[in-house]
């Protein structure tokens, strides 16, 4: 197997850890004004969490970072054409970190409310956007190769071109929303709020988890139809190759399995479920994918192919030396911290007065 080919895999695999470990942070964060019905269930459903969201975050920056290592044409044609939607996510993310952190450290209804209202905007954007930004790269970009002085190629001089000119999203922000794309936000959303559900449902004890549960079942025959719609369109229409049919029926089998799990209340086994479907919908989209990282929607020539865009073979032998170190003892770390917190939470296990100063010593 060529470094280029191992790489890409590579990066589906951080991807699919990140959106496996965030999506049910994110689910949590979206139902936290909505199912705990008080201050000391939002604190359990926050609980759930917070040991946890800030490793899974690692993932987004590991995969951002490798990217940008291995596939440099990839990551510069993707972070410009896609700038503004990055950008977004990006604050909200930094906004998620605030209303997390900042949340417990005045004691004051208003202030933790608006510290909540925060941190379900800041979940429901980049669960949607990811999937936008996801199903873009699956439908095609309006990408062509430009010149330095804003010249297009001509799709039969691309091969020629490279050396002085690169690929470039000459659509505009607008040309990223579609059909198709609109309905990517409204899968990764859905997947989403079902894994935090059942997260929820996993991690706690009394009327929180029973609600969390017929949540959970209510919303999992929902995700199961939007993302049957949403792959089986990208695949007849949009995919590569035919290889991708097998990811896509793990998903749909894991799926109509979760909504089958949901029902009869076995929670373990709705999480891991939803997870592997998850997975297997990430994997969908790389497969998808290839042989390109970047189709373009204009030209089969304007494509940016994972050739075009790797880096030299020196710089992929150093980083798989370097992963396949370092990467194995992360995840057994990460794999530690779950099991330690592995216990159901209740509110029992939540002091009636929160922690924090009063708002009067701040001033």
């Amino acid at each position: 197997m060529e470094l280029s080919t191992l790489w890409f895999i590579l990066i589906a695999v951080l991807w699919i850890g990140y959106l496996v470990l965030e999506g049910f942070d994110f689910g949590v964060g979206m139902l936290l004004k909505y199912l705990p019905r008080d201050e000391q269930e939002r604190r359990v459903a926050l609980n759930t969490i917070g040991p946890h969201w800030d490793g899974n975050e690692v993932w987004l920056l590991t995969a951002g970072g490798a990217t940008f290592a291995a596939f440099p044409e990839w990551y510069a044609t993707m972070f410009s054409g896609m700038y503004i939607a990055l950008f977004l996510i990006l604050v909200m993310l930094i906004l998620r970190i605030s209303a997390l952190e900042w949340r417990p450290k005045v004691s004051d209804l208003a202030w933790r409310n608006r510290w909540d209202a925060i941190h379900v905007v800041s979940a429901w954007v980049p669960a949607v956007l990811w999937g936008v930004a996801f199903a873009n790269l699956v439908q095609g970009m309006r990408i062509e190769v430009v010149e330095r002085d804003g010249t297009v190629v001509p799709p039969d001089a691309v091969a020629d071109a490279l050396g002085t000119a690169s690929h470039q999203l000459t659509g505009g922000f607008f040309s990223l929303l579609t059909p198709y794309t609109l309905l990517g936000g409204v899968v990764t959303a859905s997947l989403f709020l079902t894994s935090g559900a059942i997260f929820l449902a996993l991690k706690t004890d009394g009327d929180l988890r029973h609600r969390a549960a017929r949540l959970a079942a209510t919303l999992s025959p929902i995700s199961l139809a939007a993302t049957a719609v949403f792959a089986l369109w990208g695949q007849v229409t949009f995919a590569r190759s035919a290889l991708a049919w097998l990811p896509l029926l793990v998903a749909a089998l894991c799926l109509a399995a979760v909504v089958v799990t949901t029902r009869q209340r076995r929670e373990g086994w709705s999480f891991v479920l939803n997870s592997v479907a998850i997975a297997a919908a990430v994997a969908w989209i790389f497969m998808a994918l290839y042989p390109y990282v970047m189709p373009s929607s204009i030209d089969e020539a304007y494509s940016l192919t994972l050739a075009q865009a790797s880096s030299t073979p020196y710089t992929l032998r150093v980083m798989t030396i370097v992963a396949l170190t370092i990467v194995p003892v992360v995840i057994a770390y990460q794999a530690y911290t779950y099991w330690i917190f592995r216990r159901r939470l209740t509110t029992k296990q939540i002091p009636a007065e929160p922690a924090g100063l009063e708002l009067s010593e701040l001033r």
